[in-house]
This record gives C-alpha cells, sequence and structure tokens, in this order.
C-alpha cells in the first residue's frame, strides 16, 4: 500500500459515520472523507491508505453539491483552504442547520441499532434544536473554549484531526461575549493555551495556562452554581438548562421515591443533583457523586438547601462498589428504590460502572450521554444486565459540529 497517499479521487457519497465523517466507496473499498456530506460526488485527496479495510480522504472540491450545503460558516475551515490547514471544530459547517440535525439522529440511530441492539431505534429518535439556535446559523453558542498556542505562543485552534495550531482571524461558533476578548493577536510565550470563558455573570475572562483559579457563577432558571472558572460546565449557552429540564422530564415520577438513595454519578458541581430537587422537593434524598474534589466542594455548596442532598468526591466505580458492599438491609432497600442519574465523560460508563449500577438493582437508569457510540456500547451492556433503554431524546448542543447529546431512560426489563 502507500502508493495512494496525497492521490485525488472521485467519490460518491453514500452515507454518515460518526465523527463527521461521511462514507464514500473506491472500487470496493469503504473511503471515510471528511468536508462532505452523503448526496454528493466530490473530489477527495487521500489521506491516509495505510489500512486494508478502509482509506481516509479529505474533500477538496465539490464535482455534484448537496441540496443541504451552504457556505462554511467559518472561513478558516472551508474547502478553499488546504486540507492540512483547516481548522478543527467545525466539521459539519457547511451543512444547513436543520439537516446537521438529520445527519446527527442517523448517527445516534446507526450507534443503537448496531451496537447498542435496539431494534426500533430509528423510530424513536430525534435531535431537537436548542432555544435560539432555529433562527441562526449555529454561531454564537460557545461560552467557553480553549485556544491551543504554537511555538511561539501565538493562539489559535488545532487544524482538523491533528495538534498543530493554525491561526484563525475569527471564531463564529463563540458567544459575543467570548469573540470579543479572545485574544488571537497576542502572544503568551511558555504557556500552553488559554482558555476563554464568559459565565452568566461577571462578563468574559481569560485563564492563561495553569494560573490560579478563581469562584465563577452560572444562572440556571432561578437557581445559581458556584465553580471554578477552569471547571467543567456545558459549553452551549442554553445546555445547562436545557440539560436540567431533559433529566427532569426523563426520570418517571411513578418509580421515583424521594427516601430512595438517589445519587447523581460523575455530578460535577451538582448541576443533575440540583434538577432532580427542584422536581421533587428539597426533601429529596441524593447523593452527587464525583472525582475533582474542587467541583465537589463546589457542589456541596449549590446543593445546601437541599436537606437530603449530599456531595462526595470518589472515582464512581470505587464508590459504587463500597457503597453496595457496605450496605445493610434497609440501605439496600432504599438502593433498590432508587433513581440512579448519571453524565459520564466521553467513553461513557463502560463494563465496570454499568455492571456495579445493575448489581445495586435501582428503580430507574437516567443516562446523560455526549457521545451516541459509547452510549450505545453502554445500553448493550445494561441490557445484559436486565435494564432495557425505555425512553430517549436527543439535543443538538453543538451546532456546526458532529458532537450530539443524548438523555435516556433504562428501566428493569
Amino acid at each position: 500500500m502507500g502508493d495512494m497517499l496525497g492521490r485525488e479521487v472521485e467519490l460518491d457519497v453514500t452515507g454518515i459515520a460518526h465523527g463527521g465523517i461521511s462514507v464514500a466507496r473506491l472500487d470496493g473499498r469503504v473511503v471515510f472523507v471528511t468536508d462532505t456530506l452523503p448526496g454528493e460526488k466530490v473530489v477527495a485527496r487521500i489521506a491516509d491508505d495505510r489500512k486494508k479495510s478502509f482509506w481516509r480522504a479529505d474533500t477538496v472540491s465539490v464535482v455534484e453539491a448537496s441540496e443541504h450545503r451552504r457556505p462554511h460558516v467559518w472561513g478558516a475551515a472551508a474547502l478553499e483552504v488546504d486540507p492540512a490547514d483547516r481548522a478543527g471544530g467545525a466539521e459539519f459547517g457547511h451543512v444547513e442547520l436543520s439537516h446537521q440535525r438529520e445527519l446527527k439522529r442517523q448517527v445516534v440511530v446507526d450507534a443503537l441499532s448496531r451496537m447498542g441492539g435496539v431494534a426500533d431505534a430509528d423510530g424513536r429518535v430525534t435531535v431537537e434544536a436548542l432555544p435560539g439556535d432555529d433562527d441562526r446559523r449555529g454561531t454564537g453558542w460557545r461560552t467557553r473554549l480553549r485556544l491551543h498556542l504554537d511555538a511561539d505562543g501565538r493562539p489559535g485552534q488545532f487544524a482538523a484531526r491533528s495538534h498543530r495550531v493554525v491561526h484563525v482571524p475569527d471564531l463564529p461558533l463563540a458567544s459575543p461575549e467570548v469573540a470579543e476578548v479572545a485574544p488571537l493577536g497576542d502572544a503568551f510565550p511558555g504557556e500552553e493555551h488559554v482558555d476563554v470563558v464568559a459565565p452568566s455573570v461577571g462578563g468574559a475572562r481569560l485563564i492563561i495556562g495553569r494560573q490560579a483559579r478563581s469562584t465563577i457563577t452560572e444562572v440556571v432558571g432561578e437557581r445559581e452554581f458556584r465553580l471554578d472558572d477552569g471547571g467543567f460546565w456545558q459549553v452551549h449557552r442554553e445546555a445547562a438548562a436545557t440539560l436540567t429540564t431533559a433529566v427532569q422530564t426523563m426520570i418517571d415520577p411513578d418509580r421515583f421515591d424521594p427516601k430512595a438513595a438517589n445519587v447523581d454519578l460523575y455530578g460535577g458541581v451538582g448541576l443533575l443533583a440540583a434538577a432532580v430537587g427542584d422536581r421533587f422537593g428539597a426533601g429529596t434524598r441524593i447523593t452527587s457523586v464525583e472525582s475533582d474534589e474542587r467541583a465537589t466542594e463546589h457542589a456541596a455548596e449549590n446543593l445546601a438547601e437541599w436537606i437530603g442532598a449530599s456531595a462526595v468526591t470518589g472515582r464512581v466505580e470505587r464508590w459504587l462498589r463500597q457503597t453496595a458492599s457496605q450496605a445493610g438491609g434497609a440501605e439496600r432497600e432504599r438502593l433498590a428504590h432508587a433513581t440512579i442519574v448519571l453524565d459520564p465523560p466521553r467513553s461513557g460508563a463502560g463494563r465496570d460502572v454499568v455492571s456495579e449500577i445493575a448489581a445495586l438493582g435501582p428503580a430507574q437508569v437516567v443516562y446523560v450521554a455526549c457521545d451516541p457510540v459509547a452510549l450505545a456500547r453502554d445500553v448493550a451492556l445494561f441490557a445484559e444486565r436486565g435494564y432495557r433503554l425505555d425512553a430517549l431524546q436527543a439535543y443538538d448542543l453543538f451546532p456546526n459540529t458532529h458532537h450530539v447529546e443524548t438523555v435516556v431512560r433504562l428501566l428493569p426489563a
């Protein structure tokens, strides 16, 4: 192999794959192609021909355009830029917004069908726009972003699928507050990165390298959350409110027991534990479990008004195992009546955590996922352990990117 690298070929694009990549075939071989969408005929440059089973390629020009193609929302990532120099992070920027959601729907359906064992996924999935996103180009939503620095300390973004910094003249996905203070023309020698954060309260700020953390406030509905400026918070300006409502509606109230040992795993600063408390009342018993000690400290403060709420620092798998081993009869009963909410990192919960959750036998599990493939794998693991997918909703938390957020309810089969 190796003789096709850098060659340009004409491809008919037939499908969408996970990761913002489309699927074509060349002489029977699968080719994963960037910067296109199903229904197009494109000229693409072979970027990787090392594998027998599939190659990778980058679109360089469009022969027959899809009706859903539009001018890219970010010039730095457009076809006119050499593929090696295109900015990453806006893989769907050339696709009309409502069709982006259709492509994301197809990816979720495909993952759940093939890996999750969900037979009727196609009829159950829609991807909802967040408030304010339907009438715009899917821009202006990022309230936080990281600028990477080149060898001279000049900021930019990583090129698509690489860790090489490319300099960009603008940041169209950023909120106006973030875009205004992003120091694209400055230099930060000796630093690794610069984060730009625009919380709900107090204006935008820069976090340069590993500078000391300070506390910021985010507002969701009527509620305030305190967190570190460098700590995890949802990126889209409407995401925290959307996920609050999504979790509240995904919990089956008939299966919810406020006195049970309810749990919010990977709880961060308490956003979803607070959603449960607000939905079911101040006396609701819920424990937020988070491995980041600083986030747990903030969660304890953010959840202080719920007498039944607590926040503990711990690795989720270890905490679940200890909880199961130490639970007496009454506590086991409370765990069996529990609602467990989890919002794991992109890699998902995984076999061990799913096993520990299922072994507790909770009344329901509400799973918030930012990666449909990891979710589908975990749904299959839950199914092996007696929990079936009962309800599902998906949200376009990341317009113009390939990412999609999914919230599901799992019940004992």
